[in-house]
This record gives C-alpha cells, sequence and structure tokens, in this order.
C-alpha cells in the first residue's frame, strides 16, 4: 500500500534533500532511516530537491509500507518519535500510480526576510537585506511570472531535459517587521528561487536594472549568477 505524507523540516540542521555517497547527513537518509526501524524497507521519493540549509514546512513524499502499517495515526507518531528536526505532519493511502514528483501540479516556495540584522534565534531561519524599494522588487518579481527558460537562473553543472519552466504567480508580502516573498509554479531548476530572489533584491536595493533581469531572462547577457542565502527559504507546498 502506497503511503503519501507531508513533512516538514529544519533544513540547517541537513546537506540537504537528496542522499549523498559522501555523508547521511540527508532528510532521505533520516527519514529512511526511521523508516527501516518500523519495518517499512522502501526508498521514499520526494516532490523535489532542497538544498543543504533549505527548510520545508509543505514537502511531500511516498513510499510503500507494509499492511501491518494501515494505521496511520500511529505510524506518524512512531516515526516522529525516530526524527529530530523532520516532522511528518500528515499521512493518507494513495493510488498506486501516485508519484510525489510527477503527480504534483504546482509548487510554492517561500522565502522570508528581514531589513534588520535577524537575532541569534532566527539566523538560521531568516535571511537580510538591506532597505529597498518596494515597487522595484514588485516589478522585478512581476517579470519572472510566465512561462520561460531558465537556464541563466540555474546553478552551474545541472542537467536537466529542459529548463523551461512557467511561473504562476511571484510576488511579495510585508507583515510586522518581516519580508515575504512567494514563487508558484508548475517546477522549478535547481537552486532557481534563491538565484531569482538574489536578482530580484539587487533591482529593488539599485544594484541591477530591470533592463538587465530582462536580458538574463531572454537569455541574451547573464549579469549575475548570485544566490540568495539558504537561510531564508522554506519549501510551502505542494498542489495535486
Amino acid at each position: 500500500m502506497r503511503i503519501k505524507a507531508t513533512i516538514a523540516y529544519d533544513g540547517s540542521y541537513f546537506k540537504g534533500f537528496q542522499k549523498q555517497k559522501s555523508t547521511n547527513q540527508t532528510i532521505t537518509s533520516e527519514i529512511e532511516s526511521a523508516l527501516r526501524s518500523v519495518g517499512i524497507d522502501d526508498n521514499i521519493r520526494g516532490s523535489g530537491r532542497t538544498d543543504a540549509g533549505v527548510h520545508a514546512t509543505g514537502q511531500v513524499i511516498d513510499f510503500e509500507a507494509p499492511e501491518f502499517w494501515r494505521d496511520l495515526k500511529k505510524l506518524k507518531i512512531a516515526l516522529n518519535r525516530k526524527l529530530k528536526h523532520i516532522s511528518f505532519k500528515y499521512l493518507c493511502f494513495v493510488d498506486e500510480s501516485f508519484h510525489s514528483r510527477f503527480s504534483a501540479k504546482k509548487r510554492v516556495y517561500r522565502y522570508v526576510f528581514k531589513t534588520s540584522q535577524p537575532s541569534v534565534f532566527e539566523q538560521n531561519y531568516i535571511s537580510y537585506f538591506p532597505s529597498f524599494d518596494v515597487k522595484r522588487l514588485q516589478l522585478a518579481l512581476k517579470a519572472f511570472e510566465g512561462e520561460h527558460d531558465f537556464s541563466n537562473f540555474i546553478k552551474t553543472g545541472s542537467i536537466t531535459h529542459t529548463n523551461v519552466r512557467e511561473i504562476y504567480k511571484a510576488y511579495y508580502r510585508h507583515h510586522k517587521g518581516y519580508h515575504f516573498i512567494y514563487f508558484e509554479a508548475n517546477g522549478f531548476l535547481r537552486s532557481q528561487v534563491r538565484m531569482m530572489v538574489a536578482f530580484a533584491m539587487q533591482v529593488a536595493m539599485g544594484e541591477k536594472s530591470l533592463l538587465e533581469l530582462e536580458e538574463q531572462l531572454s537569455l541574451k547577457k547573464r549579469h549575475s549568477t548570485k544566490l540568495a542565502p539558504a537561510e531564508g527559504l522554506y519549501l510551502a507546498r505542494i498542489v495535486y
């Protein structure tokens, strides 16, 4: 029987979501170790990969479990007892055709930052940018919307079938001293969100122009490869 699980994790304790040969300090390795301890031998499938230091409040995984784990409430409790810095939020049964990655219709990322230095308790979870122009930020984010070839917004060395993605929404919010940037899309490339945030903030702070952003988007010229700090980024939600 196949189980879909929505999980949250504190990415500051891990080297990323994907399993790696050089370390077991990954989200996937930790979860699969917990699954093994309760008699589930399947490897998990995730909706997407997150970089080292990136967090999640709504990552989705799926895996095959034996029949004796029909009580999902007990399974959730058992797994959360085994895990630290990772939490199983919701579990449900799904059809065998379900795939966390390929069945997803939309992915939502949230970036959180302050214009004052985060406290020692916030520094692993919130990024910092100095004062900026809100209108320029909103114009920069609007430029990302639509279908584009994001070849100039992907980490060097990445191998993909296509670099074309569609951004449904890109917008800014402010609440009680915290600033939020949201991206909703059919999918994202490796480090794409961090690169888009970095460029948008450079425009907002007057370091780059909207024309330079448009030139990089249209593949005419690459003006920046800067990545926004990982600490402020959260995989917020997956829509099926």
